[in-house]
C-alpha cells in the first residue's frame, strides 16, 4: 500500500506539472467581438476565436523581472497584507468582467526555446474552447467567513488533440480530450474534469532543463490565499480513462504507468468534506522496453516486470472539523476504500526507479537555497487545524475502511526466480486507537524459475505447492495500550525446505538491500530511534497450525499444535496450546496435551529451591516454566528416527551458520534462565510389530476356541447319548456322522467370526515399551558460580577427581552446568503387556548438580554432512563435532519403592527394544568397531550418586512364560543405601532373598542377610587408564590417514576394556541382634534347578538376518566380558536350615561363628570347531578359594508330628547332634600342569583342593540315621523321579533283532567281533562307572601304612605310584577328628578317633588301553594314629542321649604329659585296655564337665586306602597332547610277559598293625552297631529290592521282553499326570489362600484339596517306584542279553574289569571279661589277602590267603595255651596257612552259577578246654544255657552253616544291584538263602503267585561245577570238666572232598560235607582210640591198622570218650562256631 501511495503521489504531481505547462500567448490572429452597456461602459459579453496560433517563447521571458508584477511582488511577504478579499473588490472585478465570454483556439502551435533555440519544445493543439458565465439577477453565494458575496457564475474549459514534441520529434505529451467545468451558485460549488486518452513519455535527459524555469510565481496562488474561508459545500467531479505514462530517467531502466478513473469527487463544506474515486484500472510497468505501449494487461495472469496492477478501486473519505477553532474536539477523518485485483512486483529494477525519481523529488521539494529573499508563506489558521500539529489542539481522529481482494504481491530476484503472495481477501480497519488487520486465503509460493513471461494469479486454496497457507488471520494492535494481537481460528500451514529457505534468505537479502538504497540516511537513524521506544505487548492466538520442515528429500519434521496462544507483557511470555505435536515422516514422536509455557523476571517459589543448594551465589534469576499434563513420546516399529533427527541437527547448524555466522563467547553471554518441568504424566512408547501382535492374540484366540469346542463337544456327545438312549439302534449313524460334521464347521464359522471381530470391542495392544512417569517436577537452577567455560571445568573436576585432566587443557564445544532437583510420584517401565514392570520406581526425589559437556574435536574429529539447496548455491557443507556429550553428575536421591523385575522369558522382547534403540541414536561416524554398552557408559557418565531406598526388589523370573507373575526369586533389600562411584557399587542394608512359587512354598525366605554391607568393585583392563576419558579422541573416516599406523583404526584402543575383572566383597560383621540364616527345602532346591537352568539356556537370536534387515554383528554379553571374578564373604555367626519338605519336618540345621570365604575364578571362551558359526562357549575356572570357618555345629531335627500331616513348622522339633568341628579351612589354588613335584612327599605337593578340619566330631546314632535315611529317600526318589521322566530314560536300550543270526554267520577268529559290543556297553555303563564303584566300596575301612612285603603285589599301590600325574586335585586334611556310634539295642556308644587323615586324589595323563583312551583318577586315603573307645556300662544310663567326646590330648599324637595327678597317670598309657576320660562339652575339658571314662578297644593303628578308576572323559586341555596308539599287525602273537595291563579298575585296602581289646558288652555292643547301624537295611529298601528280583525273574522268563517298553511309556505317562495334577492343586490351594486366607468355606474346600493331593503324591510315589523298577531291570535284561548274543569270546580277549583287594598286615584280638582288664582268650593273624576281580564277561574270582593265625587262651590255670594254630612254625611271606578261592559265573535263570570254589588249609593243631569253651560262649552269647541248648531244627542246623561265616552283606538298593548286574557272590547267596527261611516263617503280606515261588526257589539254589577241599591233617586236644574227658594229641585228618555239576543250596551243600567228613572222622577217631594206627599216609581212607588191646573197662572208657569226641566234633564244635559267629536268637 505505501507503493500505491506513492504512486499515485508521483501521478498526481505529473499531472500538476502537466497544469503547470500552460502556454502565454506571445502572437496570435483572433476574432474579438463583444458588447457594453451604456452609459455604465459595463462589459456584457465578450467572443475570442484565434486560428493558427503559432507561438515561439524564450528562456529569457521566464527569467525576465517583467513577469514580476506588483502583486506578485506583494506576494512574496504575505504577511504585508493580511486582510482578506472584501465584496467591494470582488464587484469592482465582475463589473470590469462580461457576463459572458467565450474563447477559441484552434491549430495552436507554441514553441518554446532554450540556448538559442538549441533545444526547444513544440505544443500543437488542435481546438482549445473556454466559456465563463454570471447571472448577477440570481443570489450570490455568501458562504464566506468573513462575509464575502459572490455571483453565481460557471466557467467550462475544453482542450482536443493536444501534442507536446521535444526536440527529437518524440512525443512528450499526447491529450485527446480534456473537459472542466466549474459552477458557483447560491448554495454550493460544484466541479468536473474529465480527461480521455492522456499519453506521457518523460525523458529525463531531454526534459530535465525545462524544469528548472521559474513557474511558480503565478498570482492566483495569492488569490485563493486570500480568499476567505468558504461554508459552503464545494462539488467536483472527475472521470480519466486511458492514461499512459512512461518514464526514462537517464541511467535507470524506463518504466510506464497507466490508469482509467471512472468516477472522482469530493465534496467539501465548512465542518464536512468529502471524496471518492473510483479507479477502473492502474498499472505500473518497470524494465527495458515498458516504455513501448503494449497491449491491455490480461485478466489472472501477471506479466513480469509489472510492478503495480490495480482491477478497480473505490476510494471514499470525508472529513469532520469542529465547529469553532477554540473546540476542544479533534477533527475527525473517516476513510473507506475497496480495492480489487492488486498486482506488486517487487524488483531490483523496481527499486532504482523508485530511488532514482525520489532522488528527483527530494531535490525538487527542497526550499530553494538559492533565493534566501524568498520565504514561504505561513500556513492559515484553518491548515494548522487540518494538520493538527499546533500543540495547543488535539490529534486527529481518523477511521480507516480498506478491503482488498485478490492481491498479488512478487519478489523477482536476479539470482532464484520469484516468490509469491497470494492474499484473497484484505480488510483494513484502522483508527486513531486501535487497527484490525483481517486476511482471507493467503498463501506463499516459489517460482523456482521465470520460463514464461506470465504467472497465472489463481486463488489461495489452487496454489500449487505452497511455503506458507493460511486460511483467515486477523491482527488487532491497540494505540492506547500498545498491544498487538494476533488471531487466526483456521489452520495455517508452513511447508518449509532448505533450498526453499535460501530462496527466501536471497529475496530478503535483496529486499533489504533494495530497502537501505530507498530510505537513506534518515530513514535508518529514524528507524534508530523507534528501535529504543518501549516494548508493547503482543497476544498471538491460532486456531490450528502445521509447520512442516522438510530435511532431506524424504524425510521431514511436522510440528502441529492446535488453538495455539502466545501472549507477551511485561517481560512475560506465556504459551499455551492443547496439543502440540512433533511429526517425524508421518509419525507422532512427540506430543504435548494442555502445553503451558510461562516466564518470569522473578518467581517466589524458586528462592526456595535455590535454599536448598548452598553452593549457589546467584540470589534469583528468570524463570520458564513448563506445565503440561501430559506428555507422550512415541516411537513406530523399525523407524529410524536417528536418520531424520540426526539431518535436522544438521541443517540447524547450518541455519546457525548462514544466520548467525560468529555468536559471543560463552562467558559474555546472558545467564541462562531457570527451568522449571511439571508434567502430571509422562509417557515414553516403543511401538510392537503388528504381526507379532497379531500372532499373540491369535494364539490366545485358538486356546479359548479350543476350549470352547471341547465344551461344544462335549455337549453334543451327551445329546447323542441321550438320543442313543431313546431310539437305539434306530438312530442312523450317518446322522451323527452329518451332526459331527456340521459341528466342526460350526467351529469354523465361530473362529472365523471371533478372528473378525477381535478388535471390535478392545483395541490392539500397541506397545512394544511403555515407560510411564507420573507427577514429574524437574528444576534445573542456573547460577554465575558455575556458568562459562572455566567454572565449568572447575565443576568437572571437583565432580570427576579419578580422572586425569589434560595438561594442555581441555577445549569444549558444548558446556554447561545447573543444579537438578527433581521429584516424581511413579515411574514404571512396562514390556508389552506382560503382567509385572521392568522397572517401579515409587516417591523418587533427586537433588545435586548436572554437567554436560562436549569436547571440540578440532579437525580430526569432524565429520562433514551436505545440505542440498539446489541451484544455484548446490549443496552446503557443515562441519559436524563428532565427540559424544558427556555428563558429568554429583546426586543424592531418596526412593520409597525401588523395584526390578528380569527374566530370560524377555530376551526376545528386550532384543526388539534393543533394536529400536538402536533406530534412536546414529552411529558414530568412527569407523572403530563400536563401544560396548559398558564401555560406552564409562565413556558418557561420570560422577558419583548415592541412593537411599527404603524398599528395593529384584525379581528373577524362574519360568519361561512372560505372563506368569508367581514364579521368581525375589531379592528384597530394606533401608538399603547405594553408593556408586566409578567402577565400584555399594549397597548397605537388610537383605532377604525369597522364592515366590504358586504353591505352599510361596514366601519361602531362604536367605536373610541383616546389616549386609555389600561391594561391588569393577576393574576394567584396558590397554591405557581405564579413567582417562580425556584422551579418548574419535577419527572420521576422511582423517584416518593422518593417525593410523598400519594396524586397524579404532579410536577407543587404549580405553577400550579387554576384560573385566569383578570383586563381590559381602561384609555381615556389622552390630546386629540376628546374624545371617539360610532356610531351604528340598523343593526350593529342586525349584532353584529349574531356576539355574531357565536362566543359563542359551538366548536365540531374534529378527537378525537378512530377512529382517540386521546383519550387524552379535554383541558381546557381560557374562562372557568377566575374566576374572571373585568373592569375599565375612560374617559373625550363620545358621543354615535345610527341610525335606513341610510335611515330613525332616532336616538338617548348621550354625557356625566367625566366617570367611574367599573365591576366585577365571572365564575362557573356547570357539567350536567347524564352518558354522556359533556362540563361544564359557568355560570357568574356579583359580583360588579360600574358607575358614570356626565352631561348626550340624544337628539333624526331626518333627514329632505324622508325617503325612501338612502343616508348618513347629516348636515339636527335636535336634540331634550329627558333627562339630571347630574350625574348617578350605583352599583351592589353579592347575598347574607343568609343575614337578616329588610323588612319595605327599605333603609338599601342590593339590588344587585343599580341606582341613580340625576338631571333627561326629555322631550316628539310629535317629541320626532314620533322620538320614529319610533325607536320602527324599533326594533319591526326586532324582530317579527325574531321570526316569526325562527323553534320556530309554536311549540307547534298541537290540537289532538279526544280530544274532549275523554273528552265527560271521567267523569266529576275526579280531573285529567285539567292537559292537563294546561300543554298546560304552553309550550306557561307561558314564555310571566311577559312581557305582564308590558306592560299592563305601562301605570299607581303610587305613594308611603298607607292608615293605606287601608293595609289589598290590596292584592298587602299584597304580597309584606312577609319574604320569598332571593334577594333584584333592587333599582332605582331618586333625583330631573323633565319631560316636550307637546302637539301638545296647546301652553305651563306641567312639571311633584318628589324629591325622588325609585323603588325597589325583587325575593321570590320557592312556590307551587295548586301542581305548582312557583318563585314570586316583584316591589315596590316609589315616594315622586311629583308635576306637567304647563304654563299659552294662545298663543305659538316664543321659542316654548326651554326648560323650574325648579329649583332644587323647587323639592327637607325640604329646607330652605331666604324670603328676593321679588321672593322668592312669590315662598315661596308650596301649589297649587303658581307660580315659570324656568331656559332654567339646569347647571344654573333662575336668569342668561331668565325664565318663571309656576303654580303649583298639590301639592306635594306621590305614591306607587306594582307589583308581578309569573313565573316557579327556580333559580338553590334553586332548591335544595325546598319542596315537602303536598299530601291531594282528596275525602276530603278543608277548604275554610284556603285555600291557589293562584299565583296571582297583580298590586296594591296607592295615598294618590292630591291637583289638573287648570285653562281652563292647562285643555285643560292636555287633549292635554293625548290624542295627552300619549294615541296617531300611524294610521299604528291602521290599523295594524283591520287587526288584521279582521283575528281573518277570523279565528273564518272558518270550518277549521289548513288550514292557510299551508299559514303561505308559507309566511314565502316568507319572506325569500326576505330577501335573498335583502342581494343579497346588496352584489352587495357593491361590484360594491368597484370595482369602480366613474364609472358613475356603478352609473346608483346601483341607479337601490337601486330602487329594496327599493321595496323589501316595500314588505317584507307588507308581514312580515301579516305574524305576521296570526301566531298572529292563536295562539290565537288555545288557545281559546283548552279551549273550555276542559268541564266546576267545580267552585271550576276556580281561579283568575290576579288581578289589584287602590288606591286613597283623592283627590281635583280645578278648577280656566284663571288667575290661582280665583277658579270655587272644586272637592274631597275619598277612591276611583278599582279593576279588570282575572280569569282562561278568565273571568273577574271589581268592581269599591268611599267611598265619593262632588262638591263645589266657584263663589262669589253664592247660592248653595255644588252642588254635598250624602245625608248621614257618611264617615265610610265600607260604599260606588258608587260601580260598572261587570263581563264579553269571547266574542262569535265576540261580547263581559257582564254576570253581576250592579251599586250602595247613595241617592245624586244635587243643580245647572245656572251661575255655565256656567262657567263649558266654563271651559272644551272654546268658545263654550251653550245656541244655541243643540244636534239633534241621532248619537250624542250616543255619549254623549258613551263618558261620561273619559277612558283611551290600544294602540291597537299586543303584548297587544295578552296578553288580547278574553276578552274586557267596555272601550274597547266603544272605538270601536266610531271607527266604525268614519268609517262609511269616506269612506272607500279599498272596504270592507262581512267578514269586519260582523266583524264591531259584535264588534258594546254587550251581556248583566243581568243587574240591583237600584233605587237612589235624592234632586235636581236648579237656573236659572236671576231667571228665581228657584228650591229647589226636592225630585226625579230613578227608579231601570233590564234588561235581551240583545244584544245591547252602544248607545241602553244608550237610553233604559234614556227612563225608564224619564218616573219616568217626572211623579214625575210633581207631586212634584203640590205637589202631595205619600203615602209611595213604592208607587213610582204607582200612585201619590194627592195635593192641586193652581190658573191658579201658576199652569202655575209650569208646565213652570217642563218643563223646565224636559228638563234639560234630554238634558241639558246629553249636560252638554257631554260638560264636551268628546272632542270639
Amino acid at each position: 500500500m505505501l507503493f500505491f501511495f506513492f504512486v499515485f503521489c508521483f501521478f498526481c504531481c505529473c499531472f500538476f506539472k502537466f497544469k503547470d505547462i500552460c502556454l502565454a500567448e506571445l502572437a496570435l490572429s483572433l476574432l474579438l467581438s463583444g458588447d457594453v452597456a451604456l452609459p455604465e461602459m459595463r462589459p456584457g459579453c465578450l467572443s475570442l476565436n484565434v486560428r493558427t496560433l503559432t507561438a515561439e517563447l524564450h528562456e529569457g521571458l521566464f527569467l525576465s523581472q517583467l513577469l514580476m508584477s506588483p502583486k506578485s511582488q506583494k506576494k512574496i511577504d504575505p504577511c504585508d497584507n493580511p486582510e482578506f478579499i472584501r465584496t467591494e473588490t470582488v464587484e469592482r472585478f465582475h463589473q470590469l468582467l462580461p457576463h459572458n465570454v467565450n474563447m477559441e483556439f484552434d491549430n495552436t502551435n507554441v514553441t518554446l526555446s532554450m540556448q538559442s533555440q538549441k533545444r526547444h519544445l513544440n505544443w500543437t493543439l488542435k481546438s482549445l474552447k473556454m466559456s465563463y458565465g454570471r447571472d448577477d439577477e440570481q443570489h450570490p453565494l455568501k458562504s464566506f467567513t468573513p462575509e464575502l458575496s459572490f455571483p453565481q457564475s460557471s466557467l467550462e474549459l475544453i482542450l482536443e488533440d493536444g501534442l507536446l514534441l521535444s526536440q527529437s520529434r518524440q512525443r512528450i505529451l499526447c491529450v485527446n480530450t480534456l473537459k472542466t467545468f466549474l459552477q458557483v451558485t447560491s448554495i454550493d460549488i460544484s466541479g468536473s474534469f474529465i480527461v480521455n486518452t492522456c499519453i506521457v513519455h518523460y525523458r529525463h535527459q531531454e526534459f530535465s532543463h525545462w524544469l528548472n524555469l521559474p513557474l511558480d510565481y503565478f498570482p492566483t496562488l495569492i488569490f485563493l490565499r486570500r480568499l476567505p474561508h468558504l461554508d459552503a459545500p464545494v462539488m467536483i467531479s472527475s472521470s480519466v480513462s486511458n492514461v499512459n505514462v512512461s518514464v526514462q530517467l537517464g541511467d535507470t531502466t524506463p518504466f510506464a504507468l497507466g490508469f482509467i478513473v471512472d468516477n472522482d469527487s469530493s465534496d467539501s463544506q465548512n465542518l464536512h468534506q468529502r471524496a471518492s474515486l473510483t479507479l477502473d484500472s492502474f498499472w505500473w510497468r518497470v524494465g527495458q522496453g515498458s516504455h513501448i505501449q503494449q497491449a491491455p494487461h490480461p485478466p489472472g495472469k501477471h506479466v513480469w516486470g509489472e510492478a503495480l496492477i490495480l482491477d478497480t478501486l473505490s476510494l471514499q473519505g470525508s472529513l469532520n472539523r469542529p465547529q469553532s477553532a477554540c473546540s476542544s474536539q479533534p477533527p475527525s477523518l473517516n476513510v473507506e476504500s475497496s480495492l480489487k485485483g492488486l498486482q506488486v512486483e517487487l524488483s531490483e529494477t523496481c527499486a532504482l526507479c523508485l530511488s532514482r525519481l525520489l532522488s528527483l523529488l527530494r531535490v525538487s521539494a527542497d526550499p530553494e537555497p538559492h533565493q534566501p529573499d524568498v520565504t514561504p508563506d505561513s500556513p492559515s489558521g484553518d491548515e494548522v487545524v487540518k494538520s493538527g500539529h499546533s500543540p495547543s489542539q488535539p490529534g486527529l481522529l481518523f477511521k480507516l475502511d480498506c478491503c482488498l481482494n485478490d492481491v498479488n504481491v512478487f519478489t523477482v530476484s536476479n539470482v532464484t526466480g520469484a516468490v509469491s503472495l497470494r492474499m484473497d481477501a484484505v480488510s483494513i480497519l484502522s483508527s486513531a486507537e486501535s487497527s484490525r488487520v483481517s486476511l482471507q486465503e493467503m498463501s506463499l509460493s516459489l517460482v523456482k524459475t521465470l520460463t514464461e513471461n506470465m504467472e497465472a494469479c489463481c486463488p489461495a486454496a489452487q496454489t500449487l505447492n505452497p511455503i506458507l497457507k493460511l486460511t483467515a488471520i486477523t491482527v488487532w494492535y491497540h494505540v492506547t495500550t500498545h498491544s498487538l494481537q494476533v488471531q487466526s481460528e483456521e489452520e495455517l500451514a508452513v511447508d518449509w525446505a532448505p533450498p526453499d529457505h535460501m530462496v527466501l534468505f536471497q529475496h530478503m537479502t535483496e529486499a533489504q538491500a533494495c530497502w537501505r538504497l530507498l530510505r537513506g540516511e534518515q530513514e535508518e537513524n529514524r528507524d534508530a530511534m523507534l528501535g529504543q521506544t518501549r516494548s508493547f505487548s503482543v497476544r498471538l492466538e491460532m486456531g490450528s497450525t502445521r509447520l512442516t520442515a522438510h530435511v532431506s528429500e524424504k524425510n521431514y519434521i511436522l510440528l502441529h499444535t492446535k488453538a495455539f496462544s502466545l501472549s507477551k507483557h511485561a517481560g512475560s511470555i506465556h504459551i499455551r496450546s492443547p496439543l502440540l505435536v512433533f511429526n517425524f515422516d508421518g509419525n507422532n514422536i512427540v506430543s504435548f496435551n494442555e502445553l503451558d509455557v510461562e516466564t518470569h523476571d522473578e518467581l517466589t517459589e524458586m528462592q526456595l529451591h535455590r535454599d536448598t543448594f548452598p553452593f549457589l551465589a546467584t540470589p534469583h534469576n528468570r524463570v520458564w516454566v513448563l506445565t503440561c499434563p501430559s506428555l507422550s513420546v512415541e516411537f513406530p516399529y523399525q523407524y529410524n528416527f536417528s536418520k531424520t533427527f540426526d539431518m535436522a541437527i544438521g541443517v540447524q547448524k547450518w541455519l546457525k551458520t548462514l544466520h548467525l555466522p560468529q555468536s559471543p563467547p560463552p562467558s559474555e553471554q546472558w545467564l541462562p534462565p531457570d527451568l522449571v518441568f511439571k508434567i502430571s504424566q509422562f509417557s515414553f512408547v516403543f511401538l510392537d510389530d503388528v504381526f507379532e501382535i497379531k500372532l499373540r492374540d491369535n494364539y490366545e484366540l485358538m486356546k479359548d476356541e479350543s476350549k470352547e469346542s471341547a465344551k461344544r463337544l462335549q455337549l453334543l456327545d451327551k445329546k447323542v447319548a441321550e438320543l442313543r438312549k431313546q431310539h437305539g439302534e434306530l438312530l442312523p449313524a450317518r446322522k451323527i456322522e452329518e451332526l459331527y460334521s456340521s459341528l466342526e464347521k460350526k467351529h469354523i464359522e465361530i473362529y472365523i467370526q471371533r478372528s473378525r471381530r477381535l478388535y471390535a470391542n478392545t483395541p490392539m495392544r500397541k506397545s512394544l515399551l511403555t515407560w510411564t512417569v507420573s507427577d514429574l517436577e524437574l528444576i534445573a537452577l542456573a547460577d554465575q558460580c558455575f556458568h562459562g567455560p572455566e567454572k565449568v571445568r572447575e565443576q568437572l573436576r571437583d565432580i570427576d577427581r579419578i580422572s586425569p585432566f589434560p595438561r594442555d587443557g581441555l577445549p569444549l564445544v558444548v558446556q554447561w552446568c545447573r543444579a537438578v532437583k527433581f521429584k516424581l510420584g511413579a515411574f514404571l517401565v512396562r514390556i508389552r503387556d506382560y503382567p509385572r514392570y521392568l522397572f517401579e520406581i515409587r516417591d523418587w526425589e533427586l537433588s545435586g548438580r548436572l554437567i554436560g559437556t562436549e569436547q571440540d574435536g578440532q579437525a580430526r574429529a569432524r565429520r562433514k554432512q551436505t545440505v542440498p539447496l539446489g541451484a544455484p548455491w548446490g549443496d552446503a557443507t557443515v562441519h559436524r563435532n563428532m565427540p559424544p556429550l558427556k555428563f558429568y553428575y554429583d546426586f543424592k536421591s531418596n526412593i520409597s519403592l525401588y523395584t526390578i523385575v528380569w527374566g530370560p522369558c524377555w530376551d526376545p522382547a528386550w532384543t526388539l527394544i534393543g533394536q529400536s534403540v538402536d533406530l534412536l541414536t546414529k552411529p558414530t561416524a568412527d569407523p572403530s568397531p563400536p563401544l560396548a554398552w559398558w564401555d560406552k557408559s564409562r565413556l558418557l557418565l561420570h560422577g558419583h550418586w548415592v541412593m537411599n531406598i527404603e524398599h528395593a526388589n529384584l525379581h528373577q523370573l524362574a519360568t519361561e512364560d512372560p505372563y506368569n507373575t508367581t514364579e521368581n526369586l525375589h531379592w528384597e533389600w530394606t533401608k538399603l543405601n547405594f553408593d556408586w562411584n566409578p567402577g565400584e557399587f555399594v549397597f548397605k542394608g537388610n537383605l532377604d532373598v525369597n522364592v515366590r512359587t504358586a504353591s505352599k512354598y510361596d514366601d519361602i525366605r531362604f536367605l536373610h542377610l541383616p546389616n549386609l554391607c555389600m561391594t561391588l568393585d569393577l576393574q576394567w583392563l584396558c590397554h591405557g587408564n581405564p579413567h582417562d576419558h580425556h584422551a579418548v579422541m574419535v577419527c572420521c573416516t576422511e582423517n584416518m590417514a593422518d593417525v593410523t599406523s598400519g594396524q586397524p583404526h579404532d579410536s577407543y584402543r587404549a580405553f577400550r576394556s579387554e576384560n573385566l575383572n569383578l570383586s563381590i566383597t559381602m561384609d555381615l560383621n556389622q552390630n546386629c541382634s540376628t546374624g545371617p540364616r539360610i532356610l531351604l527345602y528340598s523343593s526350593t532346591l529342586r525349584w532353584m534347578q529349574n531356576f539355574w537352568a531357565t536362566w543359563t539356556s542359551v538366548s536365540r537370536p531374534i529378527c537378525r538376518g537378512k530377512l529382517f534387515h540386521s546383519l550387524r554383528p552379535i554383541r558381546k554379553k557381560l557374562g562372557q566380558h568377566y575374566k576374572q571374578m571373585s568373592y569375599t564373604a565375612a560374617f559373625p555367626q550363620l545358621q543354615v536350615h535345610y527341610w525335606a519338605s513341610f510335611a515330613q519336618q525332616r532336616g538338617v540345621q548348621v550354625e557356625c561363628n566367625k566366617g570367611h570365604v574367599f573365591t576366585r575364578g577365571t572365564q575362557r571362551l573356547i570357539p567350536q570347531a567347524g564352518t558354522v558359526m556359533r556362540r563361544l562357549i564359557s568355560e570357568w575356572n574356579v583359580t583360588q578359594m579360600v574358607s575358614e570357618l570356626s565352631q561348626v555345629t550340624v544337628h539333624l531335627m526331626a518333627s514329632t508330628w505324622d508325617e503325612t500331616a501338612d502343616h508348618q513348622m513347629n516348636a515339636q522339633v527335636k535336634k540331634t547332634h550329627l558333627l562339630s568341628l571347630s574350625s574348617l579351612s578350605y583352599q583351592r589354588q589353579s592347575n598347574r600342569m607343568e609343575e614337578e613335584v616329588n610323588i612319595t612327599d605327599e605333603t609338599n605337593a601342590s593339590y588344587t583342593h585343599k580341606l582341613r578340619l580340625v576338631d571333627l566330631r561326629a555322631s550316628w546314632t539310629t535317629i541320626n540315621r532314620n533322620i538320614a535315611f529319610g533325607l536320602y529317600d527324599g533326594y533319591k526318589k526326586a532324582s530317579v523321579l527325574k531321570r526316569n521322566l526325562s527323553t534320556e530314560a530309554l536311549k540307547g536300550l534298541k537290540i537289532d533283532t538279526h544280530l544274532q543270526t549275523k554273528k552265527l554267520k560271521r567267523s569266529p577268529s576275526r579280531g573285529s567281533g567285539t567292537a559292537q559290543p563294546h561300543l554298546f556297553l560304552w553309550c550306557f555303563a561307561g558314564t555310571s562307572m566311577l559312581q557305582k564303584l564308590i558306592e560299592e566300596t563305601d562301605k570299607f575301612v581303610v587305613f594308611s601304612e603298607e607292608d615293605s612285603g606287601v608293595s609289589d603285589q598290590l596292584c592298587g599301590i602299584a597304580a597309584c605310584q606312577t609319574d604320569d600325574v598332571f593334577n594333584r586335585n584333592w587333599f582332605i586334611e582331618l586333625v583330631n577328628c573323633q565319631m560316636m556310634l550307637r546302637g539301638t539295642e545296647t546301652a553305651g556308644c563306641v567312639l571311633v578317633s584318628a589324629a591325622k587323615a588325609q585323603l588325597l586324589q589325583c587325575e593321570h595323563h590320557p592312556t590307551w588301553y587295548s586301542d581305548t583312551l582312557k583318563q585314570k583318577t586316583t584316591w589315596t586315603c590316609l589315616l594315622d594314629g586311629m583308635q576306637y573307645f567304647a563304654t563299659m556300662e552294662l545298663n543305659p544310663s538316664e543321659q542316654e542321649d548326651r554326648q560323650l567326646w574325648l579329649e583332644v590330648k587323647n587323639i592327637e599324637e607325640h604329646r607330652q604329659r605331666n604324670l603328676d595327678s593321679v588321672q593322668e597317670l592312669m590315662e598315661s598309657g596308650q596301649a589297649v585296655g587303658g581307660m580315659v576320660s570324656t568331656t559332654t562339652d567339646w569347647n571344654q575339658p573333662a575336668q569342668v564337665n561331668e565325664s565318663q571314662q571309656v576303654q580303649r578297644i583298639i590301639s592306635r593303628c594306621s590305614c591306607r586306602m587306594h582307589y583308581i578308576s578309569y573313565s573316557h572323559d579327556i580333559n580338553p586341555e590334553l586332548a591335544t597332547q595325546i598319542k596315537p596308539p602303536e598299530m601291531r599287525n594282528n596275525h602276530e602273537k603278543e608277548d604275554l610277559l610284556k603285555k600291557q595291563a589293562g584299565a583296571v579298575e582297583t580298590f586296594t585296602l591296607i592295615h598294618h598293625d590292630l591291637e583289638i581289646s573287648t570285653n562281652p558288652v563292647q562285643y555285643a555292643m560292636i555287633l549292635d552297631i554293625v548290624n542295627n547301624l552300619l549294615l541296617h537295611v531300611e524294610p521299604r529298601r528291602k521290599e523295594h529290592s524283591e520287587k526288584k528280583q521279582r521283575v528281573r525273574f518277570q523279565l528273564e522268563i518272558s518270550s518277549n521282553p521289548e513288550e514292557q517298553r510299551s508299559s514303561i511309556l505308559h507309566l511314565q505317562e502316568a507319572v506325569r499326570q500326576h505330577l501335573a495334577q498335583i502342581r494343579r492343586l497346588e496352584k489352587q490351594i495357593y491361590s484360594n489362600i491368597r484370595v482369602s486366607p480366613n474364609s472358613d468355606e475356603l478352609m473346608d474346600i483346601n483341607m479337601r484339596l490337601q486330602n487329594q493331593l496327599n493321595q496323589e503324591k501316595n500314588d505317584m510315589q507307588m507308581k514312580s517306584e515301579e516305574l524305576n523298577i521296570l526301566i531298572r531291570c529292563f536295562k539290565d535284561f537288555q545288557l545281559q542279553r546283548a552279551n549273550k548274543l555276542e559268541l564266546r569270546k576267545p580267552p585271550e580277549d576276556v580281561g579283568v574289569v575290576r579288581r578289589t583287594e584287602i590288606y591286613f598286615a597283623q592283627a590281635r584280638w583280645c578278648l577280656t571279661e566284663e571288667d575290661g582288664q582280665l583277658g579270655i582268650a587272644e586272637l592274631e593273624l597275619q598277612r591276611f589277602m583278599y582279593t576279588k576281580l570282575n572280569k569282562s564277561d561278568d565273571t568273577a574270582e574271589h581268592l581269599l590267603e591268611l599267611g598265619w593265625f593262632t588262638m591263645n587262651n589266657l584263663l589262669p590255670n589253664a592247660a592248653y595255651k595255644v588252642v588254635l594254630r598250624p602245625q608248621s612254625n614257618c611264617q615265610s611271606g610265600r607260604q599260606f596257612a588258608l587260601r580260598i578261592f572261587s570263581k563264579v559265573r553269571p547266574p542262569v535263570g535265576g540261580i547263581s552259577v559257582k564254576e570253581h570254589f576250592e579251599v586250602n588249609v595247613v595241617p592245624l593243631t586244635i587243643q580245647l578246654m572245656y572251661q575255655f569253651f565256656k567262657r567263649m560262649m558266654g563271651f559272644f552269647f551272654p546268658g545263654r544255657n550251653v550245656e541244655e541248648e541243643d540244636v534239633t531244627d534241621e532248619e537250624d542246623k542250616s543255619r549254623m552253616v549258613t551263618t558261620a561265616i561273619p559277612v558283611k552283606p551290600r544294602p540291597l538298593s537299586e543303584d548297587t544291584m544295578g552296578a553288580m548286574g547278574p553276578s552274586k557272590s557267596i555272601t550274597q547267596g547266603l544272605n538270601r538263602t536266610a531271607g527266604v527261611r525268614r519268609s517262609f516263617r511269616k506269612p506272607p503280606e500279599h498272596p504270592v503267585d507262581d512267578i514269586d515261588k519260582m523266583k524264591e526257589r531259584a535264588a534258594m539254589n546254587n550251581s556248583f561245577i566243581y568243587i574240591k577241599i583237600p584233605q587237612v591233617p589235624l592234632c586235636v586236644s581236648y579237656k573236659g570238666e572236671k576231667s571228665s574227658v581228657d584228650w591229647k594229641d589226636l592225630n585226625l585228618v579230613l578227608p579231601c572232598l570233590e564234588y561235581h555239576n551240583n545244584t544245591w543250596t547252602w544248607l545241602d551243600f553244608a550237610m553233604a560235607v559234614k556227612r563225608d567228613s564224619r564218616k573219616a572222622l568217626v572211623a579214625q577217631m575210633i581207631k586212634e582210640k584203640l590205637r589202631l594206627k595205619p600203615a602209611s599216609v595213604a592208607d587213610l581212607r582204607g582200612k585201619a591198622s590194627d592195635g593192641k588191646a586193652d581190658n573191658n573197662q579201658q576199652q569202655q572208657e575209650e569208646d565213652e570218650k570217642a563218643r563223646l569226641l565224636i559228638g563234639l566234633s560234630t554238634a558241639d564244635k558246629s553249636s560252638s562256631k554257631k554260638s560264636i559267629f551268628s546272632r542270639r536268637k
